[in-house]
């Protein structure tokens, strides 16, 4: 039977990539307390001038800064998904900690997965370098890739360079982009595209089959400073601002 999303992994293990996903979002999204929300301080200056020079209402901009703050957790968990699509085509596994994200089931390829071009600093390209050269000489007939899912350009090519003052190269260490690393596993030029363009489909698909068997999950900071502000009468955004910084001089009029 044909599959109805990609070609090159089965509809069963696209869907269950999508379940694992959404399950991080719930759990980011619960994850989010007014403590949680706080922890980091609050640029309450900032989001004035959000509402007044954007127009948006303070509610809205509250949410939107919550919004972020999940952001930056799932966009590891947007790698993880990378990683489990790849690991369902044939021939391949995903590393379970093991040190590498994606390995050849015949030891020829080994791959370390970063969602972003510049999700690492100096230190972090040195040590992820150092650690495909590894498996570069441990197996003599792999090749060791650091993948760049969304990269600056379309490419495949050795990774050499200097890194910290350090000149590194190896002949089966490479660099490649994320197009190009769904091309080399799957055999199609256009497997990440095809990839992006059945995301709607498979998505639409998996929230139905769910939505009578579970709720989204709510943050909770937003309903516990507005439960605040039925007490003290104050504006949403001052009510924040009072619970980050009432310790700051004259701050306590507010």
């Amino acid at each position: 039977m044909k599959n109805r999303y990609v070609s090159f992994i089965s509809d069963e293990h696209f869907l269950k990539c999508i379940e694992q996903l959404h399950d991080s979002y719930i759990r980011a999204k619960e994850k989010i307390s007014k403590q949680k929300f706080y922890a980091n301080k609050i640029d309450t200056i900032k989001l004035t001038f959000d509402t007044k020079f954007n127009g948006i209402d303070e509610e809205s901009i509250i949410e939107t800064e919550i919004l972020r703050q999940i952001d930056k957790s799932i966009n590891n968990s947007i790698g993880t998904f990378h990683e489990q699509i790849l690991g369902g085509i044939d021939g391949y596994e995903v590393g379970n900690l093991s040190g590498f994200d994606i390995k050849a089931k015949n030891d020829s390829l080994f791959a370390d997965i970063k969602n972003k071009h510049n999700t690492m600093n100096s230190s972090s390209a040195e040590a992820l370098f150092q650690k495909l050269a590894r498996y570069a000489n441990d197996y003599k007939k792999a090749k060791c890739y650091w993948v760049q899912i969304l990269a600056k350009g379309s490419f495949n090519e050795r990774w050499t360079g200097d890194i910290n003052g350090k000149e590194y190269s190896h002949s089966r260490v490479f660099k490649i982009s994320g197009d190009q690393f769904y091309a080399l596993l799957t055999g199609s030029q256009t497997a990440l595209c095809d990839l992006y363009m059945a995301l709607p489909v498979a998505i639409d698909d998996f929230l139905k089959k769910i939505k009578s068997q579970t709720a989204n999950a709510d943050n909770s900071a937003l309903a516990e400073v507005k439960k605040e502000t039925i007490i003290t009468k104050r504006s949403v955004l001052d009510q924040i601002t009072f619970e980050n910084y009432s310790y700051y001089l004259g701050f306590e009029r507010l």
